[in-house]
């Protein structure tokens, strides 16, 4: 099973490097993707301050270049922006579904639209007779860095929650918008689940076009009857945020 996370800032790195990415990528059996814009244009006034040369139809544009694969959106702000998963159509789906973790669905914040709510997206799914959930997930943005927060730190805790609820192994990965020495991760490596950024020693899931200090962001987490056979972060800068990439069995 290969799966990729990827925030994909909107488009705004260039539309047609990120289409080309996915179609070199096609083999991957998930794609787990954050700022996604599906649809919005009308809302231009609102996402003005947050994103400039975005693409408003970025869901669609992959879905075009990805015709083995279904594709699941699910918004967080309205219904034109938030998190897609990406999962190939051999691929026996048994559950898609969400949990909004931080706020509510529907909740638009009255001061800058990026404090919004935060959902997490998942599919359970069927493979060579295991089931398998896989998490999607976009965590809080608060202006002041990536540092503990009592929201993010209750955030982690309704993860937690929905993963407790589970009675598979899953994988949990996306943008987290986390330090790895926050203790908002803590608790979730606390939980028992493994982090594969630490695990292997990773200095940074951003590239060149993320020119700010504190260059991580990105995580997956497996749990424990997951078996990593690879794990990479890619090269390709097709974003401000770097893609990476597992493959895995399950145990």
């Amino acid at each position: 099973m290969k799966i990729i996370t990827l925030n994909t800032w909107g488009g705004i790195a260039g539309t047609q490097g990120l289409l080309d990415f996915f179609k070199t990528h096609e083999n991957t059996d998930i794609f787990c993707l954050q700022e996604i814009f599906n649809g919005g244009k009308d809302d231009e006034a609102e996402m003005q301050v947050q994103m400039e040369n975005k693409e408003y139809n970025l869901f669609n544009l992959i879905s075009e270049v990805l015709p083995n694969h279904t594709g699941f959106f699910r918004p967080h702000i309205k219904e034109f922006y938030g998190l897609a998963m990406f999962v190939k159509k051999d691929i026996t789906l048994v559950e898609e579904g969400e949990e909004f973790v931080h706020r509510y669905k529907g909740y638009v914040p009255t001061e800058n639209l990026g404090f919004h709510a935060r959902n997490i997206e998942y599919v359970k799914i069927m493979k060579d007779g295991k089931e398998l959930c896989v998490i999607n997930f976009h965590g809080l943005w608060n202006g002041k860095g990536k540092t503990d927060t009592d929201q993010r730190l209750e955030q982690s805790k309704n993860i937690l929650r929905f993963t407790s609820t589970l009675t598979t192994d899953f994988v949990l990965c996306g943008d987290f918008n986390l330090l790895p020495s926050t203790e908002s991760l803590k608790l979730i490596e606390d939980a028992g689940l493994r982090n594969l950024i630490k695990e292997n020693g990773v200095t940074s899931t951003r590239t060149s076009h993320y020119t700010k200090p504190d260059k991580f962001a990105d995580y997956i987490f497996t749990s424990q009857g997951i078996e990593v056979k690879e794990f990479k972060v890619l090269p390709d800068e097709v974003s401000d945020h770097a893609p990476l990439y597992i493959v895995y069995i399950e145990i």
